[in-house]
């Protein structure tokens, strides 16, 4: 028997406002517990990190955590504005009556919406980037850069996006009732795809990556890749200080396409030994098959997810219970898949923790790998670096944490590693 639509809408409701309750709650949890500890250096730290960064850290958290509630209840806003409160259902309606109900109307209401959405979080990313990265000294983004990249963005967006989009729509009308089979091969052959062109070809369009020029340090990273058994295309240097002062460096790229990417803004931070213990953590992180694992696990829930998609398309409750008049002369697959990405991020928050647990216990895992092919001092003093010149706080709430970190705070990767907080 078909449910009836007002207990998908019941249900929605109750798990959205149950969500930003929750939500709201481990922000000002995270937010108090900073201010509380604001005034003093935690005694693990306290030979290694001034007074003045400790607090940096604190003001920059409990910033970004306010903007977030803003944010958070903005967004609830919006999502509910596009479901319940029928905005979804009205743009629907007055792309059918300009365009029909063929695939232009289907790839216009997907370019549409994506761009409404994009402009209404405009006004956060501007203050984000040109208020709370500038006040703490992280912004080196000009409005010139800012808009360049929009653009470039934007348009790569609908380059890649629309054809993506038209071809799982294509099968969604014309697959059959297996469609969501189809589609799904689709979207991970095209994620697969993206993993291998990114570094080469997209990446390249926002940043300017330069071969690793240190002989002495590429002598380093290619003897220890060598020892712990990995290759990759290349070492580079990005221009991360183009845009902010943050430093990282990763692994990019799949198969033979991987390659090893430093932020100048790290190596600037960072001693050679240092630099070798966080390369040795991101091969930890291939020695443990973490990517392999990650990927799989993105195949299964992505699988589950159309499968879901593909029963759910099919059922009059699963539109009006979400606001929506579903098209009585024509498909209605590109309303199924807004509506599902709306709804499902709703109900899927509540596992947040599992992942992030998962997250954690990975990086874990890579650290200890790097202890056992470089110096854990070397690891541990660059953690310290890495975590004071982001402005990570060291005193983050422990059940924001367990809800939310996909890396363990310092204290913890430190107890665990077996070293202190030393100079």
């Amino acid at each position: 028997m078909p449910a009836p639509p007002f207990l998908l809408t019941l249900a929605f409701a109750a798990a959205l406002l149950a969500g930003l309750g929750l939500k709201f709650w481990l922000a000002t949890r995270q937010v108090r517990h900073v201010v509380r500890h604001r005034e003093a250096v935690p005694a693990a730290f306290a030979g290694t990190v001034s007074l003045a960064s400790h607090q940096k850290a604190a003001d920059y958290t409990i910033a970004k955590a306010r903007v977030g509630l803003l944010e958070l209840a903005f967004g609830t806003a919006v999502l509910l504005g596009w479901t319940l409160l029928g905005g979804l259902d009205a743009l629907n309606r007055v792309l059918v009556e300009a365009l029909g109900t063929g695939m232009a109307q289907q790839l216009a209401l997907l370019a549409s919406f994506a761009v409404i959405g994009g402009l209404l979080d405009l006004p956060f990313s501007l203050y984000q980037t040109f208020v709370v990265e500038e006040r703490f000294g992280f912004n080196k983004m000009t409005p010139h850069l800012w808009l360049a990249d929009l653009a470039k963005s934007t348009l790569l967006g609908a380059a890649i996006g629309l054809p993506v989009a038209w071809l799982i729509l294509w099968l969604m009308g014309a697959a059959g009732a297996w469609w969501w089979l189809w589609a799904w091969g689709v979207w991970m052959g095209f994620n697969l795809l993206l993993l291998v062109v990114y570094p080469s070809f997209i990446a390249p369009l926002f940043n300017k990556f330069q071969p690793l020029q240190d002989e002495t340090l590429k002598a380093r990273v290619t003897a220890l890749m060598q020892r712990c058994g990995f290759s990759a295309k290349g070492l580079f240097v990005m221009d991360g200080s183009r845009r902010s002062a943050h430093a990282n460096a990763y692994f990019t790229g799949f198969g033979a396409a991987k390659r090893v990417v430093f932020y100048d803004t790290l190596l600037a931070k960072l001693s050679p030994g240092e630099v070798d213990a966080v390369l040795a953590h991101e091969l930890g992180h291939f020695k443990h098959k973490h990517i392999v694992k990650r990927i799989v696990g993105l195949f299964a829930i992505s699988l589950a997810g159309f499968a879901l998609l593909g029963w759910l398309s099919t059922q009059l409750w699963f539109y009006t219970g979400l606001g929506v008049r579903p098209n009585l002369a024509g498909p209605n697959d590109a309303l199924a898949l807004l509506l599902f990405l709306l709804a499902v991020p709703v109900f899927s928050f509540f596992l947040s923790p599992l992942f992030a647990r998962l997250s954690r216990k990975h990086e874990f895992e890579a650290d200890a790998f790097a202890v056992a092919q470089t110096s854990g001092t070397d690891l541990g003093r660059a953690l310290l670096k890495l975590y004071e010149d982001n402005a990570s706080t060291l005193t983050p709430d422990p059940v924001f944490v367990k809800f939310y970190y996909s890396h363990p705070p310092a204290s913890e990767r430190l107890a665990r590693l077996g070293l202190e907080a030393a100079p």
